[in-house]
Parts: structure tokens; sequence; C-alpha cells
């Protein structure tokens, strides 16, 4: 499959957590052959410390990259599925999505996974064609996810430049008052509410009120 992403993400990285040497040289090189980097970890616990040092306090927030994460779904101490659940109560599955690898036995217990968010699972033995598709399709969302952040990042910045009298107009703009109504409800003239719009919509860098509402909605700030 072709496969392209923004240069101005940075580069991808695959994280590889699995027990087995063996399985995460064999994954390395597999993605190297499709110009893929990546990182190995022999434990959930190894992994979890490296995501402690990248989530401290002062520093950007991770990850900064697209990446994702192939997760073997049984380890000696912590499990992938463990595992899973505590990036999922940090918030990271749509940045990081999670690919298990999982024996027979194991299927019905990803396909669970899956359900509560996972971005899919292999079974041993994988095609590692088939393999590498489904991380390609994984870094693209989570490329996707990146780019909403940056987004919502923008937006939040932009309406922190409003007045709180602009923020007031705002809301009823969206609601779809005319300025009339906006006027009487907030006890100002309709020429100041004309006035008050417009920078609104300057400062938001939209030309409508349409277009400020789907800024905030696919913002998550409606």
């Amino acid at each position: 499959m072709s496969f392209t992403l923004d240069p101005a993400l940075g580069i991808p990285v695959v994280y590889l957590v699995d027990d087995e040497e063996v399985v995460r040289d064999a994954l390395a090189w597999l993605l190297r052959s499709r110009r893929l980097l990546s990182q190995g970890y022999a434990s959930a616990e190894a992994f979890e410390a490296w995501l402690a040092g990248q989530q401290a306090p002062g520093r950007a927030a991770w990850p900064q990259a697209p990446s994702c994460l192939v997760l073997d779904v049984r380890m000696p101490g912590t499990s992938g599925l463990v595992l899973f659940e505590r990036l999922a109560e940090r918030s990271l599955l749509p940045l990081l999505p999670v690919i298990f690898l999982t024996g027979h036995g194991d299927v019905p217990t990803a396909v669970a996974a899956v359900k509560r968010g996972a971005f899919d699972f292999v079974e041993k033995p994988f095609s590692n064609n088939a393999l590498v598709d489904r991380v390609e399709l994984a870094l693209q969302a989570s490329a996707q996810a990146l780019l909403a952040r940056k987004a919502l990042g923008t937006t939040a910045r932009l309406l922190d430049e409003l007045t709180e009298r602009e923020r007031d107009v705002l809301r009823l703009v969206i609601e779809g008052r005319p300025n009339k109504l906006i006027a009487d409800g907030l006890g100002i003239s309709v020429r100041t509410v004309e006035v008050h719009r417009a920078r609104v919509f300057e400062k938001m860098n939209v030309k409508s009120a349409v277009e400020l509402a789907n800024l905030l909605r696919d913002g998550g700030l409606a």
C-alpha cells in the first residue's frame, strides 16, 4: 500500500513490546524494509518506564510524531492487556494506536480489546505484508489525531485572545441569534454587536457564523 505522511509531523515511530527478543528483532527488520523506525521493549514495565520519562512535567505533550504500538497480549509480569488499559486511562489511544499480537487462544480477548479502543489485532503466525499494512494504517490514524490536537490547541489560543464581551457575542452568534436579539440580550446597541461580531470573526479567522460554529465543534469546544 502507499504510505505518505505530512513531513511537518515528524518521523513516525513504531513501538514494539514483546518479551521474545527474536520477535522484536524480526519485527524491527520487517519495519526497516518499509523504511519505518522502531523501538523495542522486552516488557510492559520497560515501556512504561520509558513513557514516564516522555511525560515528565515540563516536557512537550507526547507523542509529537505519528506513533503506534505493536503489543503482545501475553507477557510475564504486566500483560499487554493491562498496559493497554493504562494507556487508555491516559487518553493516549487515539495518538498511539495499539495493534495486538495474539496467539490463536487469545483471539476473543483481542477482539474484546478492539471493541474497547484497540486499533487492531494480528494473529501469530502473521503475514508480514498484512502486519505492516496495518501498522501504516495505524500511523496514519495517529497522524490525524496529532493534527486534531494541533487544531484544538490553535483554536483554544484564538479563543483566549477574545475579550470577555467578544466571547459573550460569540456564544450568542453560534446559537444563531440575529444581531438585534444579541443586542437586547446583552444590553448593548446593535452597532456595538456588529463591531464585536466583526472582531470575533477576524480573530478566529472565519467569515461566517456557520464557519465559526464548525470550527468550535471540530475542536470539541462548542
